[in-house]
């Protein structure tokens, strides 16, 4: 098996030397860089960057040695993980099953670096074929009256599998503020990118009826702030007047799929640095 890597982001105020103090920290400790990469910031002044090397020596001390540098010498905020972690993932669904297949297939057959732990839904139908791929299904309904209670029941499950990262795979609830303070873990969400134009059930019904040329999928982080977190990744495909309403279901479903993995592989492989309610990805 391959040595274990070092990734670390960091960002903070930029000044010159930056990329040269890192390179040189991880080559006075014999580590070999595999890739980096940075960003600038022009507008706020803010230096971002990505770095991953092979240690020389034991991979956690120097992630530990590495931390205190970057921040105490380089004033930088700092993340970093060894390669060989894997998070535990939980997929949050509700009925919608196109993107739930999808992501777990992903997982099963060791495309996302991560362990999907468990499948939380608001309803019972996707029981079944949850069970069928040797995954524990937690079903609580989550309604006005009992939201307060079926949340904190979903936080204690989530608790007890030490969850790292909650996907939303077609989850048709929105998560209170009070669930994502609670939960401390960062949230990746899938959606449509009709938002806000065709609100409401039956987005691709609506496009169909006005007669849009662009049907497009946004991934991005959860905030109490309705599909306005941080975005991940999106794309577009184009569509025409001969178009039934049936294909545009199945161009949005395909772009869906394809956003939401593209989003969750990118967070597990840290190659996402949040700030402002934006992201820099180093894809």
């Amino acid at each position: 098996m391959a040595a274990p890597t070092l990734i670390a982001r960091l960002f903070g105020p930029d000044k010159p030397g930056l990329v040269a103090r890192v390179a040189g920290w991880i080559y006075q400790r014999k580590g070999n860089i595999h890739h980096a990469d940075q960003h600038m910031d022009v507008a706020a002044n803010i230096f971002f960057q990505r770095v991953e090397w092979t240690p020389q020596e034991d991979a956690p001390a120097e992630a530990a040695d590495f931390q205190e540098f970057a921040a105490n010498e380089l004033g930088m905020q700092v993340s970093i993980k060894v390669s060989s972690q894997r998070p535990k993932v939980a997929l949050m669904v509700s009925k919608i099953d196109h993107c739930f297949h999808d992501t777990i297939l992903r997982f099963k057959s060791g495309e996302l670096a991560g362990e999907l732990v468990c499948v939380l839904s608001n309803h019972p139908d996707l029981e079944a074929a949850t069970q069928a791929y040797s995954i524990p299904f937690h079903y609580c309904p989550v309604q006005a009256a009992n939201k307060s209670s079926a949340e904190a029941t979903q936080l204690d499950w989530l608790r007890s599998y030490q969850v790292d990262l909650v996907v939303m795979a077609r989850y048709m609830q929105i998560l209170s503020d009070d669930f994502l303070r609670q939960l401390e873990r960062p949230v990746i969400n899938i959606h449509h990118s009709f938002l806000p134009a065709f609100a409401g059930g039956k987005p691709y019904h609506q496009a169909y009826e006005r007669g849009v040329k662009l049907i497009g999928a946004t991934a991005h982080y959860a905030t109490p702030d309705l599909d306005e977190g941080p975005i991940i990744h999106q794309d577009v495909t184009r569509i025409n007047h001969r178009n039934s309403i049936p294909e545009l279901v199945r161009k949005g479903k395909d772009l869906e799929k394809s956003v939401f993995a593209q989003a969750i592989r990118l967070h597990l492989d840290s190659r996402i640095l949040v700030y402002n309610n934006k992201t820099v990805v180093f894809d």
